[in-house]
């Protein structure tokens, strides 16, 4: 049981990392991640919703400037809408290197 807590988190095959209210999706050593950002959340019950996501598209080039990175950006209403694009992005991306 103690293995299982140290495997990192995973969405369709790519690795999730999380800080505070930003995800990064992806691996570091490929050439794009991406960057979801919570923008705004509401409190259900005993836990909290996001209600609005930013998701970006980026180069993990460390030459470039950081608004030179962007690719692609869009909102979502959803976390879970915004994992599904963000996965479709990430995939098309990587398969188009």
């Amino acid at each position: 049981m103690a293995d299982q807590a140290k495997l990192p988190l995973e969405y369709k095959g790519y690795p999730l990392r999380r800080k505070d209210n930003v995800i990064y999706y992806g691996n570091m050593t490929d050439p794009y991640i991406i960057m979801l950002q919570v923008l705004s959340s509401v409190p259900i019950d005993d836990m909290t919703m996001a209600t609005k996501v930013s998701v970006q598209l980026q180069h993990t080039d460390t030459e470039l400037k950081n608004r030179d990175r962007v690719v692609r950006s869009s909102e979502k209403n959803s976390l879970y809408a915004a994992m599904d694009l963000a996965h479709v992005w990430l995939t098309r991306a990587l398969a188009n290197r």
